[in-house]
């Protein structure tokens, strides 16, 4: 078996390409030539040597000689052996010209340059190339996406997981781009029209056909999460292109010539239109920009081709190449037309050389296109819930007359070997562990264990605390749902828990029904925008680790019936009515208030009905699924949320008549090169009477972690308020400063710097209801605290130190913190 595997693997990694060649280039001083670039003689296949003069290079076609040429040394030619020649070490030596080398020797110049000149005129041509000079389009396209495991070898094969399902190494391949085998285990692909209007502005892609394969099922929304946030859409004409939340300097952009050496290496006549040949690099290390080439036409200055390679110093994480081609039609004589876009990604736990990682690879064909009929603005209105069934039932013989391409014959067995491998029990079981750690619930027939994270936690009040919850899950895309915990807290011995129904009335504007009850230990005042979700429960309710005393708990028993709609896409409007009871949880923390104007008479608990209306408007939000719960593609995205409260005095015994507006606002925005400022604004005011279980808590942070929208330096109840504003401003630079410092530079770490601030106030009224013993301070000069941290720590970690800037008189205020976060950043 071993013996025939190997054979299998032999041929299967030698049938496609006739030429190979990989090596390193190096100068007279035995240092690599950062850059260069490597060809096959007589041809136009060739590539770009990395900054640490490595390549990799093949063709389809027999060549005998490989050229490799750099500004500032002389071309050198090399014999190739035969079909396969690997791990050549190539010398240049320095050229004579010692003009040419003070001009474009390493740094190149940004004077008498042509290749800039050129790249001016593109400057000045862009808005008339491509669908940019049409008011309307449209146009058929396909799109083909893979995930395969690469650095497949010898020991990797051998692996016991792979034991009885040996076959699947008859589908290992090879990298046209990187040489290495690789073995696919994902793969999908869709067809569908998509229609543009310049004018106004609009956009719609209208899905045709999608066919799918690899674990899971056709409508999978972890895989087509992460599909949509991996390969979000790009322009190389742009300034920036955005991937993994993170801009990029395109080679074409106006402050290319800040960040990238251009140097003009060749032109000839393309498709019967002479183009001009632009190799650009970058100028420094660790900096997210490109190296490759482009063909430019010498008339239209609209680009032929495009490679571009990202710097492997490039500072995001777990990933260890991102390489993309594109190819422009000549419609006529003006007009260049995107006919074929390919983007690998290199996905690795390392950027070393040899370990296994994960390719991820989208091919994009686009053909028929068809100009300036308008639609109206009705056919460009998104769709607030539509599932197109039909879209994932094409058959095989609609596949093979639609594809833009054909499939080879490795592709085609994709299929067949992903679906053979999900009946292999030990596989199943792997995935299904997988799926466990990325969900958090374990899936057990038509109901879901979970989530397992929230099972242990502590407080003050409760002690250790015990929590199993579970949900009903049919499928992603379930109409209704039943989720419910119970919890236990071994200090207070008490038993808690919650349960909400939601069902979906109305699929096509997502008019959904919800009712549900909790009853349970809550810190209250964590959030300034509130909300009555029934299954919430905050950081500060179950955090192992605080600083401080952690005793100012609430009990809350809640009962919430609410409406909500979405009539246009990313616009919610919901109503709902509650009835909750609030006491204290803790003999050291009281609630109590003044029941009389005497003051002679206290209470302890509150008792609240309460009807409330909200808006909430997200913007360009990506979402996942079609039933009561989806899953949120990322959170770049601005969100504005609007809620009006109104407490209804004796409906249902209430205690209290009131009303409560409140604004929230965040606006994240990815700031060129220089990073992404995240901006959250609140502001709130409360109308009328009423104890300190229903002020406006300004959010403290007692944990040693990082939690959004609190302040750093402020304990639970250190300010309250009845009308508030609140600033948070955070800024992550991505590491753009400490890429300028030789010893940071390695690290790839990011700076992150911010400030948060708020003012607010406390009535008159509210003072004298104060029964609590609690000391009503407002900000009312206004508190601010600033921070410092750095992110990308290990890649999983970040720590801040939080300074106060104001009211340093409080008793035990703390002038300064250290916060720290994990999670998993690109």
């Amino acid at each position: 078996m071993k013996n025939l595997l190997s054979l299998i693997l032999l041929i299967s990694t030698f049938t496609f390409s006739q030429t190979k060649v990989s090596g390193i280039i190096l100068d007279d001083a035995k240092q690599p030539v950062s850059y260069a670039t490597v060809a096959f003689k007589n041809s136009a296949e060739g590539v770009i040597a990395d900054e640490n003069g490595k390549f990799y290079l093949e063709s389809k076609k027999t060549y005998p000689t490989l050229v490799i040429s750099f500004v500032g040394y002389k071309d050198k030619e090399i014999s190739l052996s035969g079909e396969h020649n690997y791990d050549l070490k190539i010398s240049l030596e320095n050229a004579n010209e010692i003009a040419e080398v003070k001009v474009y020797g390493g740094k190149t110049s940004k004077k008498n340059n042509p290749a800039i000149d050129i790249l001016r005129k593109i400057w000045e041509r862009k808005k008339k190339n491509g669908l940019r000079q049409f008011n309307q389009y449209e146009y058929d396209k396909y799109e083909k996406i893979e995930f395969d495991i690469n650095s497949i070898d010898s020991t990797f094969m051998k692996n016991k997981i792979f034991k009885n399902v040996e076959f699947i190494f008859q589908h290992v391949d090879t990298s046209a781009i990187t040489g290495k085998n690789f073995l696919p285990i994902f793969i999908n692909e869709t067809k569908s029209k998509v229609y543009g209007d310049n004018v106004k502005n609009k956009t719609k892609d209208v899905l045709e056909a999608n066919k799918y394969s690899g674990f899971g099922n056709a409508n999978n929304d972890g895989v087509n999460a992460f599909l949509k946030d991996l390969y979000a859409d790009y322009d190389i004409y742009n300034n920036y292109l955005k991937f993994f939340d993170k801009d990029f300097v395109s080679p074409l952009s106006r402050t290319g010539i800040q960040v990238y050496n251009y140097v003009l290496a060749d032109s000839t006549f393309i498709d019967k239109k002479w183009c001009y040949n632009i190799v650009y690099y970058p100028r420094r290390k660790n900096e997210l920009t490109f190296k490759g080439d482009f063909w430019v036409n010498d008339s239209t200055y609209a680009i032929k081709s495009i490679n571009m390679e990202a710097s492997k110093s490039a500072n995001i994480n777990w990933v260890r190449d991102i390489y993309i081609e594109q190819e422009f039609d000549v419609l006529n004589d003006s007009v260049f037309l995107l006919k074929r876009d390919h983007m690998m990604t290199d996905f690795a736990l390392t950027k070393k050389e040899g370990s296994n990682g994960m390719y991820g690879k989208r091919t994009t064909m686009f053909k028929n296109h068809q100009f300036n009929n308008e639609k109206d603005d009705k056919f460009y209105r998104e769709e607030v819930n539509t599932f197109n069934k039909e879209a994932f039932t094409k058959t095989d013989e609609y596949w093979e007359e639609n594809r833009f391409e054909s499939l080879n014959s490795n592709e085609k067995g994709i299929y067949e070997m992903l679906d053979t491998l999900k009946t292999v029990p030990k596989i199943k079981r792997f995935y299904n562990l997988v799926s466990i750690l990325g969900s958090g619930y374990i899936q057990v027939g038509k109901f879901d264990i979970g989530p397992i994270f929230s099972t242990f936690g502590y407080n003050d009040v409760e002690g250790q605390r015990i929590r199993l919850g579970g949900r009903t899950y049919f499928g992603p895309n379930d109409p209704w749902r039943i989720q419910g915990y119970t919890a236990y807290g071994f200090k207070d011995q008490k038993i808690k828990y919650g349960i909400n129904a939601r069902v979906m009335l109305d699929k096509k504007n997502r008019f959904i029904a919800s009712f549900g009850n909790r009853r349970d230990v809550e810190q209250i005042g964590v959030s300034l925008t509130t909300s009555n979700d029934i299954l919430g429960r905050s950081f500060a309710s179950s955090s192992f680790f605080s600083s401080g005393i952690n005793n100012k708990l609430t009990n809350v028993n809640l009962t919430n019936l609410g409406f909500e709609i979405e009539p246009v896409k990313n616009l919610v409007f919901e109503s709902s009515f509650s009835y909750r009871t609030l006491s204290s949880a803790s003999p050291e923390f009281k609630l109590d208030y003044f029941t009389d104007d005497t003051f002679s008479k206290t209470a302890n608990k509150i008792t609240q009905s309460e009807v409330n209306f909200l808006i909430n408007y997200t913007p360009n939000r990506k979402m996942i699924g079609y039933g009561v719960d989806r899953m949120e593609v990322d959170l770049n995205y601005p969100r504005i949320f609007v809620s009006y409260s109104q407490g209804l005095k004796g409906v249902l015994n209430s205690d209290f008549n009131y009303s409560k507006l409140q604004l929230f606002y965040r606006q994240p925005l990815l700031i060129g090169g220089f990073g992404r400022l995240f901006t959250t604004l609140e502001v709130g005011k409360t109308f009328g009477t009423v104890p300190l279980s229903l002020m406006g808590i300004i959010p403290g942070n007692q944990s040693y972690f990082i939690i959004d929208n609190t302040y750093n330096l402020l304990n639970y109840y250190d300010f309250v308020a009845d009308q508030y504003t609140s600033l948070h401003l955070e800024h992550n630079f991505n590491g753009k400063l400490f890429s300028r410092v030789p010893l940071l530079r390695k690290l790839n770490w990011r700076e992150i710097i911010g400030v948060k601030a708020v003012y607010g106030s406390v009535s008159n009224e509210n003072k004298v209801l104060n029964a609590s013993g609690q000391i009503y301070q407002a900000p009312v000069d206004g508190y601010y605290e600033y921070s410092a941290g750095i992110g990308n720590i290990f890649k999983v970690m970040r720590v801040d130190a939080s300074w106060r800037g104001s009211y340093f008189d409080i008793p035990e205020a703390r002038k300064f913190t250290i916060r720290v976060g994990f999670g998993f950043y690109f």
